[in-house]
């Protein structure tokens, strides 16, 4: 387990470019943290690390957006998942089978459902407003990734 502190989002989204090279096809990059934390420009830099060459959103409204890459990257929002019926009407055990990098936002909805080998990234706030504490670990991670 490695922490960082990122000072802006600019930095947040920097470490997630930087941790995308460590992924693999059914790579699962399990995120948590609160509302506005900075999720989604984690997983903007996961985007840019991948080569996915369109734009990151909030998946909120989708719940799932597919952004190509190499692997393909695929973004879920799990904020309202409460079910596993809900859980399986996202493609989300479909996803993990084809090879694609899977960014969970929310993933404290969906703990149980996830791989013992994700990368689980904890986003908290830091003592300014832009400032985020990043918690990363997962057993398939080179603690020194980006350096």
């Amino acid at each position: 387990m490695k922490t960082y502190r990122t000072a802006s989002p600019e930095e947040t989204q920097a470490l997630g470019r930087a941790l995308a090279p460590e992924l693999k096809p059914g790579s699962v990059v399990a995120l948590f943290g609160g509302m506005g934390r900075g999720k989604t420009v984690f997983v903007r830099g996961l985007a840019e690390g991948l080569h996915a060459p369109e734009a990151v959103s909030s998946p909120t409204f989708a719940l799932v957006h597919e952004y190509g890459g190499q692997p393909p990257l695929v973004h879920f929002d799990m904020y309202r998942i409460e079910t596993w019926d809900d859980l399986y009407s996202t493609g989300f055990f479909d996803y993990i089978d084809q090879g694609c990098v899977l960014a969970v936002e929310w993933s404290e909805n969906v703990e149980n459902a996830l791989p013992g080998d994700s990368v689980f990234v904890h986003i908290e706030p830091g003592t300014t407003e832009n400032e985020r504490i990043i918690t990363i670990s997962g057993e398939s991670i080179n603690e020194d990734f980006g350096h």
